[in-house]
C-alpha cells in the first residue's frame, strides 16, 4: 500500500509501484495482466488527481494478490461517489471495467474506511496467468 498525494507525478510514481508490487508477486513484466494492471493504476490515479484533490490530499494505492485474484485498488477522501452501475461511466473508469472484464474480473466501488471517501476497487481473476 502506498499513499501519494494528489499532483500529477502521482500517477507515474504509483505505476512504478505497482510495476514493483506485481514483480515481487511473480507477474512477468510486460505479460497482458501486469500491462492490464498498470494501466488501470494510472486511470484510477489520474481519475483521482483530477477530480478528488480538492477534497483530497492524497489517494492510497493498494495491490494484492491471492485466492486467484489480483486486486488493485485507489481510495481518497473526496466525498464524490461514483455509480457503477451504468455500463460506461466515463472515459477512464470505462477503459477500467473492460481491461478488469478482459480477465473475467470486475470494477467495484467501495466506501472508504476512514470517514468520507471511497475507495475503486479492480479485481482481475487469474486463471492460472501470468
Amino acid at each position: 500500500m502506498h499513499t501519494r498525494p494528489h499532483v500529477p507525478a502521482s500517477v507515474r510514481a504509483a505505476r512504478i509501484s505497482t510495476a514493483e508490487a506485481l514483480a515481487f508477486f511473480g507477474l512477468a513484466p510486460g505479460s497482458l495482466l501486469a500491462d492490464a494492471a498498470l494501466l488501470v493504476v494510472s486511470e484510477l490515479m489520474t481519475n483521482a488527481v483530477r477530480h478528488a484533490a480538492p477534497h483530497s490530499p492524497s489517494a492510497t494505492v493498494t495491490v494484492a494478490m491471492g485466492a486467484g485474484q489480483l486486486v488493485v485498488a485507489v481510495g481518497d477522501q473526496a466525498p464524490r461517489t461514483i455509480e457503477m452501475a451504468e455500463p460506461c461511466v466515463g472515459g477512464g473508469l470505462c477503459t477500467v471495467a473492460e481491461l478488469t472484464a478482459c480477465f473475467d474480473g470486475e470494477v467495484s466501488v467501495k466506501p472508504a474506511l476512514w470517514e468520507r471517501g471511497k475507495t475503486v476497487v479492480a479485481r482481475f481473476r487469474l486463471s492460472g496467468r501470468r
